[in-house]
């Protein structure tokens, strides 16, 4: 009773290979979406096939961005779903779910049943989500995965005021200009998307234990400054990026 669940974002796209039998995961990989995201998904499933040894499975199921796409699909779920799912196999006291993708992010609230009750999605701006990051490396000329760390090192305490990217980046050239060092700078930036978070989780009737996952989710500043900011702690999968594909593979003949 093996199933697969895939996951193919606007940035990254993961697969989770699941076994119903022991009720665990078998394995799970995943890899940069690109601009072909229908063929991504086909070498995920076929590489995982190969490696095990499997012809097929059970069932397969597609969520995220490009779940549409993906035709060796049984069925679609959508991300909220998937997530929720996920990170109530992995922990089942969770009540709230933070998702931050590349393009997009959503508060999920959940019931005692591991139900989705409500949530919020921000697909609109990209000011609460990891492209933010993105476009604030590539101006301090660093990259994605130091960020991180450089604002652990932050000299002082400033705000971002704009809430959108465009006008954002006016503001942070502006920031170089008055001698701010890209410590300061790239804190600011993730005070910035936290207040959003924040303001999206506050917009639900939420509930602790929070789960944080998506691929910001790795962002151990991210995590630090949410936490104060929500005064919790939240609880996060040692490869939180793989949450929505696992949730999508806990499915079972539309069930």
């Amino acid at each position: 009773m093996l199933t697969i669940g895939i996951d193919v974002g606007s940035t990254t796209s993961k697969i989770v290979l699941f076994d119903h039998n022991k009720m665990q995961i078998i394995d799970w990989a995943f890899t940069a979406t690109g601009v072909t995201p229908k063929k991504t998904a086909w070498k995920l499933y076929q590489d995982i096939l190969t490696k095990h040894k499997l012809e097929q499975v059970e069932y397969v199921v597609s969520t995220g961005y490009g779940r549409k796409l993906v035709e060796f699909k049984n069925q679609i779920s959508s991300e909220i779903i998937c997530h929720a799912r996920g990170l109530s196999f992995l922990n089942p006291q969770i009540k709230t779910v933070i998702d931050i993708g590349g393009q997009d992010s959503k508060v999920i609230s959940l019931d005692q049943d591991h139900k989705v009750v409500d949530f919020v999605m921000n697909d609109k701006c990209a000011a609460g989500t990891g492209r933010f990051l993105e476009v604030v490396a590539t101006i301090l000329e660093t990259s994605v995965e130091d960020l991180s760390e450089m604002a652990f090192q932050a000299e002082e305490e400033i705000d971002i005021d704009s809430t959108c990217v465009v006008f954002a980046e006016s503001e942070i050239i502006g920031m170089i200009a008055k001698g701010y060092t890209r410590n300061t700078i790239i804190k600011a930036v993730h005070k910035s998307i936290a207040k959003r978070i924040v303001n999206q989780v506050n917009s639900l009737n939420w509930q602790a234990p929070i789960a944080f996952t998506g691929g910001v989710s790795f962002n151990k500043s991210m995590k630090s400054i949410l936490e104060e900011m929500l005064n919790l702690p939240l609880y996060t999968y040692e490869t939180p990026i793989i949450t929505g594909a696992l949730g999508a593979s806990l499915f079972l003949n539309n069930n």
